[in-house]
C-alpha cells in the first residue's frame, strides 16, 4: 500500500464533525510515522478499511453483527498484502463478510474515518484502527450470504433508523452523512 498516495487521501478528506476531525490528524500521524501503518503488525495501531453499503434504492444500509466485538457495524477490516487501497480492503471484505459482490464504489474519497480501540485478544494486545470507510452502493439483486464465523447476523437497516440520539456515534454520524448526500445527489 502507497504510503503518499494514502496521505494524499487523507490530507483531501474533510468533515464537518469535530470528532471526525481529530481522527483525522491522528491518522495522518499514525501513516507518517509507520511505513507499514496498515498492517496489522504495526501494533500502536493500524489502518483499516471498511464498506458503508447503500442499498440500490439509497433507502437502507448494509450492517453486519461482529461476532468478535458482539455489536451491529459495517463490513471492513484488516488489508492484505494484495489489497492495492483501503477502497479494495472494503470491497473484499464486504464480500468475505457478506457475501455481496457487484458492489460500486460512489467515490475513491473517504466517506467516513473513525478512531477506535480493539480490545486484546490472545497474543494480540489492545490497540487502535484508524478506520477508513468507503461508500459503495449494491447492486438491484444484491444476494447476501452471512459469513458464520465473522458475523452474527446481517440486516438493511432504513438509514432513517440510524440517525437517531440512540445509534452509536459512529454509525449515525455515517447516517447523517448518507442523508446529506442523497440530498444532494442525483443518484437518489
Amino acid at each position: 500500500m502507497d504510503k503518499l498516495e494514502t496521505l494524499a487521501l487523507l490530507q483531501q478528506h474533510r468533515s464537518e464533525f469535530e470528532e471526525e476531525c481529530l481522527f483525522l490528524a491522528q491518522t495522518i500521524a499514525v501513516v507518517e510515522r509507520n511505513d507499514h501503518f496498515w498492517q496489522r503488525s504495526t501494533l500502536e495501531g493500524h489502518l483499516t478499511g471498511s464498506a458503508w453499503i447503500l442499498s440500490a434504492d439509497g433507502n437502507s444500509v448494509l450492517l453486519l453483527h461482529h461476532a468478535k466485538l458482539d455489536r451491529w457495524l459495517q463490513p471492513g477490516g484488516h488489508a492484505d498484502e494484495a489489497d492495492a487501497s483501503l477502497a479494495e480492503t472494503a470491497r473484499r471484505e464486504a464480500m468475505e463478510e457478506c457475501g455481496i459482490e457487484g458492489l460500486t464504489l460512489i467515490s475513491p474519497a473517504i466517506f467516513d474515518l473513525d478512531v477506535h480501540e480493539i480490545p486484546a485478544r490472545g497474543n494480540e494486545p489492545s490497540h487502535l484502527h484508524y478506520d477508513l470507510r468507503f461508500l459503495f452502493v449494491a447492486p438491484e439483486d444484491a444476494k447476501i450470504e452471512r459469513n458464520l464465523l465473522e458475523t452474527k447476523a446481517i440486516a438493511w437497516v432504513h438509514i432513517e433508523e440510524l440517525c437517531t440520539e440512540t445509534t452509536p456515534q459512529s454509525l449515525r454520524r455515517m447516517a447523517l452523512k448518507t442523508r446529506e448526500f442523497e440530498r444532494d445527489s442525483e443518484r437518489f
